[in-house]
């Protein structure tokens, strides 16, 4: 079985999964949306893909197209992927998955009523410490795991500024505002990625900026936030917690990493900063790095790359790691372009694996909801000066 794919959004991130949705032997044809049609029309005609649509409704009133894949801005995504859904597709979803708690229910409902098929790529999932600390929980080598860690570390001179430029247009400055703990699942799904809980409350705080040039000004954003660093500490269900750090402001290397994790447990400890990784128990330090390390599957300077910032190269450029277990993914992917530290080739055989066999995929709307809610109410509590907020919870999803 294959089906037919719609990508919704043809910006700097979407041309690297349609390659990938083009090349796997699950996928049919590739067709493009944009608001701006000219984008559309470049990526089509760059990957000679199947065509173009001149907007998102017309692509969902045909049937030539069986499921969407949606790349547009990260505040737009709840209500497009409910259109979707209501439509008949199935919906693949860039990160976040919404950004209330009222659209993240919504999709909920219409993925149990409908039996359709979504997921959230969330990158972070397939992140090597994620993985790694995944496998070592499933062993038990943490013995009971208590605490962890998950940083999304991107500051906006590094790449940050040329990207919303891009997205936004002449009034940029308003969403380049864009909350940091609304866009939580870089660093909650990294952590909840590996360790098999949920988030039941949480404390946050908000660090304003004092930057001065227009980014998180409350007068121009159009979020009313001036918050560019801010942290969170969790409490999860059955004890312990974790901390997550969003941080646009910060003198740190994010070309290199931008997400990194700790986890912490009775018997052993695992902890990555930008270049080194270490795995740690009561005998002694080992270094993981190697294990962990993606290895660059296209050159930086490659001309695919050419309108995207050189500060953000590396997220579109990592192969995999020797954590990831490439012996499930198309051979057809073997050569390809990877990103994320390697996640890209996983994400998009999830989502093709779940809509053929009609299964559910690891980050399913349930497991999403988990990754992306926490932020949302995170971000009420620092607007609330950290005043300690319930989470609520959708709970696992349904047996099939």
């Amino acid at each position: 079985m294959t089906f037919s794919l719609g990508i919704v959004g043809a910006g700097q991130f979407s041309g690297q999964f349609a390659t990938l949705f083009q090349a796997h032997p699950g996928v049919r044809d590739v067709y493009v949306t944009d608001l701006l049609p000219e984008r559309a029309e470049r990526l089509v005609a760059a990957q000679g893909l199947a065509g173009t649509f001149p907007s998102y409704e017309a692509m969902l009133e045909s049937p030539a197209v069986d499921a969407v894949a949606v790349f547009t801005q990260r505040w737009t995504h709840g209500p497009l992927v409910l259109k979707g859904l209501a439509a008949g597709k199935h919906v693949y979803s860039a990160v976040p998955m919404a950004i209330t708690v009222e659209e993240m229910a919504a999709i909920i409902d219409a993925v149990g009523a409908t039996g359709l098929t979504y997921m959230m790529g969330e990158t972070s999932h397939y992140h090597p410490a994620t993985v790694h600390a995944r496998n070592q929980i499933a062993a038990g080598a943490f013995g009971r795991l208590f605490y962890a860690e998950g940083d999304y570390v991107h500051d906006m001179d590094l790449g940050f500024y040329e990207a919303y430029q891009y997205s936004g247009g002449e009034n940029w400055k308003a969403t380049a505002s864009y909350p940091p703990l609304l866009y939580p699942t870089h660093a909650v799904g990294g952590v909840l990625g590996a360790w098999q809980t949920h988030a039941v409350s949480v404390s946050a705080i908000g660090v304003r900026d004092e930057r001065g040039d227009g980014v998180f000004d409350r007068s121009v954003s159009q979020f009313d936030n001036d918050v560019s660093n801010a942290t969170a500490l969790f409490e999860v269900a059955g004890g312990g917690s974790f901390r997550t750090n969003e941080f646009r402001r910060v003198g740190y290397p994010s070309h290199i990493r931008e997400s990194r994790f700790r986890f912490f447990g009775t018997e052993a400890t695992m902890e990555q900063l930008a270049t080194v990784a270490l795995w740690q128990d009561k005998k002694g330090v080992e270094d993981i790095s190697e294990l962990l390390e993606p290895k660059p599957t296209l050159a930086p300077d490659d001309p695919s790359l050419a309108h995207i910032a050189p500060e953000l190269r590396a997220a579109f450029t990592s192969g995999s790691a020797p954590v990831h277990d490439r012996s499930r993914l198309p051979r057809e992917f073997d050569h390809l372009h990877n990103g994320h530290e390697g996640s890209h080739h996983f994400l998009v055989d999830d989502f093709v694996t779940a809509v053929t066999t009609r299964t559910l995929p690891p980050v399913n709307a349930w497991v999403a909801a988990r990754y992306t809610l926490p932020g949302v109410i995170a971000h009420e509590s620092a607007r609330q000066g950290g005043v300690r907020l319930d989470i609520p919870d959708f709970g696992d999803a349904p047996e099939a």
